[in-house]
């Protein structure tokens, strides 16, 4: 017994059997319909032009406000045109003549409200200029219908897309195909061929303007989202440096507390069992919160990130700040207003990196300049003014480009504490970055 396998080819997706070429050509008909026969005659005006565009700005003052109507006023030149050119041929000076004119006319001026649509009157108007003219030379474009065919072509494919551009081309190649195999005979030459090469070219030039004018909004869409998405990863970026720096401080009070929570029954002599199981409770509260901590730190925590072996920074270390920054080159001085009183780690830590940047964006945008920090301990809080001069007319140092990210990066700090911030340009062409952060006075303050 011979066992046969028969190969089957699985069957299309969606059973269709179809060759490509009868889905292809399937295709091209159902874009025909959708682009010159569906809501042929939908209204659709022309739009006015930007009155801030290259071609307005080149206009004299007293015709910049007309600006926006251009198109409009160069299409009615263009039925003008058309509109002598179909009285060229007419038999006689008489109402026929005027008539041809407004048929070559009518179809470009409906170019303005119903492009489509004037596709289909241009040509229709070809065969009426035929009947209402006399001519037997050039067939079947008489100088009026091959004018206005080829500006409503022109127009209609500004106005619509490439598709519609080739299918229009195809339709005019085959109205004068047909045109020319049943009622050529006794012209003397046919104009269909230089119809078709000249408006082949404008239609080919016009569908590359489309491209690249298509192109450049797409590369301007994507530049907006990558700015977008630059900015929300900047963003990201500084909040995630700021949950680290937070973290040695939060670390550091929490472990205070668990020590203490663990050292406070053997301070007391004969504590209550209900004390010890308070403070064992505390204690472990804090050990759970210091290893979610941990855990936290760990998904925020990038993968090239070193822990810092040395503290982190505080408004008393603003002096060593300053001295580094005086042998980078910025001229600094620094003036302490209040009374100097400890603040909490993080408010401290904030300030520090405020005046940080703000130094530091001096040094790359306003070489040359000098800079003052003032700190000023006032009630309810801690002001910061950190202020540059304006660039020496003289310096031979470029300033820096920057994205703006020290900005972004202060101002999170400060509506992390909710604080506020100004940052600016002075008067005088320097810049200034006033911030206050709040700060809870203490009981024994309220109480003195």
């Amino acid at each position: 017994m011979t066992e046969t396998t028969q190969m089957r080819t699985p069957p299309r997706e969606g059973g269709d059997s179809r060759s490509p070429e009868y889905r292809l050509a399937m295709n091209a008909l159902s874009g025909l319909r959708e682009d010159l026969f569906h809501d042929a005659f939908a209204y659709r005006p022309l739009s006015r032009t930007d009155v801030d565009g290259p071609l307005a700005r080149r206009l004299p003052a007293r015709l910049k406000p007309h600006a926006a109507r251009i198109p409009h006023a160069v299409v009615a030149a263009l039925a003008l045109l058309c509109f002598y050119a179909g009285t060229v041929d007419g038999r006689t000076d008489g109402p026929l003549t005027l008539l041809s004119g407004l048929v070559c006319a009518v179809p470009v001026l409906a170019t303005l409200v119903r492009p489509v649509g004037a596709f289909w009157m241009s040509m229709a108007a070809t065969p009426v200029v035929a009947l209402l003219s006399s001519s037997w030379g050039d067939w079947p474009w008489l100088p009026g219908a091959f004018l206005c065919h080829t500006v409503v072509l022109v127009i209609v494919a500004i106005r619509t897309r490439p598709r519609t551009a080739a299918y229009m081309w195809a339709l005019t190649a085959a109205y004068g195909f047909l045109n020319e195999s049943f009622w050529g005979a006794g012209h003397y030459g046919s104009n269909s061929t230089p119809l078709l090469v000249l408006t082949a070219f404008a239609l080919l030039l016009i569908s590359v303007w489309h491209i690249r004018r298509d192109a450049r909004q797409q590369v301007t869409a994507e530049q907006t989202v990558t700015a977008h998405e630059r900015s929300r990863r900047t963003l990201l970026e500084e909040r995630t440096t700021i949950a680290r720096e937070l973290h040695d401080v939060v670390a550091h009070h929490m472990s205070v507390v668990a020590i203490q929570a663990e050292a406070a029954p053997y301070r007391v002599e004969n504590p209550p069992e209900e004390l010890e199981r308070a403070f064992a409770t505390i204690r472990e509260n804090a050990v759970a919160a210091l290893t979610e901590l941990r855990r936290v730190l760990g998904v925020v925590r990038a993968e090239d990130y070193e822990a810092p072996d040395a503290p982190q920074p505080t408004l008393g270390d603003l002096d060593a700040l300053l001295a580094n920054v005086s042998d980078a080159g910025l001229a600094v001085d620094k003036a302490v207003t209040g009374a100097v009183r400890e603040l909490p780690p993080g408010v401290e830590l904030s300030a520090y990196r405020i005046v940080q940047e703000a130094l530091s964006n001096t040094l790359r945008h306003a070489p040359g300049a000098t800079a003052r920090v003032e700190v000023s301990y006032v009630l309810g809080g801690l002001g910061l003014r950190v202020v540059n001069t304006a660039v020496p007319s003289n310096t031979l140092v470029k300033a820096s480009p920057g994205a703006g990210h020290g900005i972004t990066g202060m101002r999170e700090r400060v509506s992390m504490l909710n604080g506020e911030m100004t940052a600016g340009p002075t008067d005088d062409g320097g810049y200034e970055v006033a911030v206050f952060l709040p700060v809870a006075a203490d009981r024994t303050e309220g109480e003195a």
